[in-house]
């Protein structure tokens, strides 16, 4: 159980604090609104030591569990039919992140000048995404602003924790091999060169392993700076091209392309615009609107082009599966064949929930899977490094010690 300290307004609008314990904290969220609360700022007690890819915020910027929060506030303050006016100046004297704050007031001034939550909103696209406003709006047509919300913080929580998890599995064999090669430079550049030295001034023979290593330690010890400023200026232009539109695509490509861990961006992707679409479809928002939307959050070039030619081909009268069928290595035939049968019955949206749901646990799976074998791989990978280093080095002496 984990202790969240909270701030809320009891039913009689009086300002109530405290502490919670919960497993998680929408558990605590969800426990604190069935006491009647309606909270305006949740934390866990001890979260300055934790790590999580989902929470990193720079300079106070908002991060996703920011605006699954916000959401669930906004739920429960527009169920309680607070007007919205004085909701977003609520939230807004709440917040401790300073660009959160800051959007929540010019939300409420816009508000208040007569503007619609969703167009506030919209005028703040690094805290509200263009699903987010659109969703907003949606809430606003059909009068469930409350349901709305709750929809979203529902949804971003979910996306947010797949995506994490996904990334956190790369994060361990990451500094694992940062470690291993960084150990391996400073042996080579400090630890062999003496010991190549003794070995040298024995006039033995050297064996085939030794020279290998001695003359790579020879090359790093004389031009490893040149190497390192060249690894620099190399990886300043590349990531310089990657910030173009054709450097982006190609990222996309690579991302796809890596044995295993692009089958396992696959399914994420698959399941962004499975689940994106579900959402959007299913609150009215038509298949062009919501189609255009999902690309520019799928987050892969590879893809937003694939939904951008759907887009096009839908505006011209044919089917979403009809294209998506075209481009099999990154749409598998099940999902077409899926939507084929959610145009033909006008079910759409539920089977795009049920194949979000799939790729969900695919997702999943695939994680699980990743993070049992990057161990066992990274073991061996570093046993032979390492053993490679000691025979060069245990080699010489051995067949020095046999001769005499």
């Amino acid at each position: 159980m984990t202790e969240f300290k909270y701030e809320a307004l009891d039913q009689q609008g009086k300002t109530q604090s405290g502490v919670a314990n919960a497993p998680t904290q929408d558990a605590a969220v969800e426990a604190l609104q069935r006491r009647g609360f309606t909270l305006t700022t949740i934390s866990p007690v001890n979260s300055q030591g934790a790590f999580s890819l989902n929470n990193i915020t720079l300079f106070g910027g908002v991060s996703s569990r920011d605006i699954v929060l916000l959401s669930r506030q906004l739920a429960t303050l527009f169920e309680a039919q607070v007007s919205a006016l004085r909701i977003f100046r609520l939230l807004a004297e709440q917040s401790t992140k300073p660009m959160l704050r800051n959007a929540l007031t010019v939300v409420g001034d816009d508000l208040q000048s007569g503007t619609s939550i969703s167009k506030a909103l919209a005028r703040h696209p690094k805290v509200f995404s263009d699903f987010y406003v659109n969703m907003v709006r949606s809430g606003e047509e059909s009068g469930k602003l409350d349901q709305t919300f709750l929809f979203l913080a529902d949804y971003i929580d979910r996306s947010y924790e797949l995506a994490g998890k996904a990334k956190n599995a790369l994060i361990y064999p990451g500094f694992i091999i940062f470690t291993f090669v960084s150990v391996m430079t400073l042996m080579l550049t400090v630890v062999i060169p003496k010991l190549g030295a003794i070995l040298e001034e024995s006039g033995q023979e050297l064996p085939f392993l030794t020279e290998v290593i001695l003359n790579l330690s020879h090359f790093l010890t004389d031009y490893g700076i040149f190497v390192l400023i060249a690894i620099i200026i190399g990886g300043f232009f590349f990531v310089r091209y990657l910030q173009t539109e054709k450097g982006q695509y190609l990222g996309s490509q690579l991302k796809l392309s890596v044995p295993y861990i692009g089958d396992l961006y696959r399914k994420l992707y698959l399941s962004r615009f499975a689940d994106n679409m579900h959402v959007m479809l299913t609150s009215g928002i038509s298949a062009v609107r919501s189609l255009e939307i999902t690309a520019s959050v799928v987050e892969n070039k590879v893809y937003e082009h694939i939904l951008l030619d759907a887009l096009e081909n839908v505006k011209a009268g044919h089917s979403m599966s009809e294209t998506l069928s075209h481009y099999p290595a990154e749409i598998p035939a099940i999902l077409v064949q899926m939507l084929r049968i959610g145009e033909e019955t006008g079910e759409l949206g539920s089977i795009l929930e049920r194949m979000a749901k799939f790729y969900n646990r695919e997702v999943n799976a695939s994680v699980d899977a990743l993070v049992s074998l990057i161990e066992p791989a990274l073991i061996v990978a570093l046993a032979l490094g390492v053993g490679f280093l000691l025979a060069a080095v245990l080699l010489p002496i051995y067949n020095s010690t046999t001769s005499i």
